[in-house]
């Protein structure tokens, strides 16, 4: 039994397939046939899935460059009767996409607002990535630098949280470099490119061994989730061997201390015996 049409004057946020076209539901199909327009990110990209399903539905854009001026539009539109379906490029709307204006301005509106659940990038990385996904976090495409990043990369640190990014393929190894630097060298983590599609690769290990092994590169869309914080005391020796390494890289005491505080939940007064404890000494503690 096929899936009802749609009503009037209602907002459907409707997911589509991020690589694999069978991932698409009945259900969204049915909604994209037989709403009065589709809002799609870029029309020409989603003109290409739109005609693989068989939908003929009028499209309109809706993007970062014109979603002030579209948005009250159509809302009008469904308080008149028109009903709407909201589409990114791939996957979930809203997620790293446009359409949070629109939501809200439908809301607003008292217009109703109906989710059509699919495929999200997100959630198909971190069921495969071997993480927990009991808690996350999803912070979508870190800012590329300043203070607001930094910012971010503290908050992954301390977060106890799994953590899901995205990010390019041109700039996923600085974004690992900056991982390990900020002190996530040794968390599991896991990275995802071109999932459901034809060369669909998951990496896993530490943010450190992906980082070493990207060699010339990776290629697609990629998907980087990160263990949080462990909760458990460390070992003597996890506390060594950090200390260790860092010294070995020209780490100064404050960092050592820094690192130990942040990443592996030693006492700040155990931290400062170990970062001034003299080479391979037993540590204080």
């Amino acid at each position: 039994m096929s899936a009802p049409s749609a009503s009037p004057g209602t907002l459907y946020v409707v997911a589509t397939p991020i690589g694999n076209v069978g991932d698409i539901t009945a259900r969204a199909v049915e909604i994209l046939k037989s709403v009065t327009v589709v809002v799609a990110e870029d029309t020409r990209h989603s003109r290409t899935l739109m005609n693989h399903l068989g939908v003929t539905t009028p499209m309109t854009a809706y993007h970062e460059h014109n979603e002030a001026r579209e948005s009250p539009r159509l809302v009008a539109r469904m308080k008149e009767g028109d009903s709407v379906a909201l589409i990114s490029d791939a996957g979930t709307p809203l997620l790293s996409d446009p359409g949070a204006r629109l939501v809200a301005a439908a809301i607003e509106a008292d217009v109703q607002v109906t989710p059509i659940p699919g495929a999200s990038a997100l959630l198909s990385a971190l069921v495969a990535s071997g993480i927990s996904a009991e808690q996350f976090t999803f912070l979508g495409f870190l800012p590329r630098k300043g203070g607001e990043r930094d910012t971010m990369l503290r908050m992954i640190l301390r977060s106890p949280f799994t953590t899901i990014l995205y990010e390019s393929p041109q700039r996923i190894a600085g974004t690992l470099q900056d991982l390990i630097e900020t002190g996530c060298g040794d968390r599991a983590a896991a990275l995802a490119r071109e999932l459901t599609k034809r060369f669909e690769e998951v990496r896993r290990g530490t943010v450190r061994s992906l980082h070493d092994g990207l060699g010339e590169g990776v290629k697609g869309e990629i998907v980087l989730v990160v263990a949080g914080a462990a909760e458990r005391a460390p070992t003597d020796a996890e506390a060594r061997d950090t200390v260790s390494r860092m010294r070995s890289e020209g780490a100064s005491s404050r960092d050592i201390i820094e690192r130990l505080t942040d990443e592996l939940g030693v006492p700040r007064n155990v931290a400062y015996k170990l970062a001034h404890s003299p080479p391979d000494s037993t540590p204080a503690g």
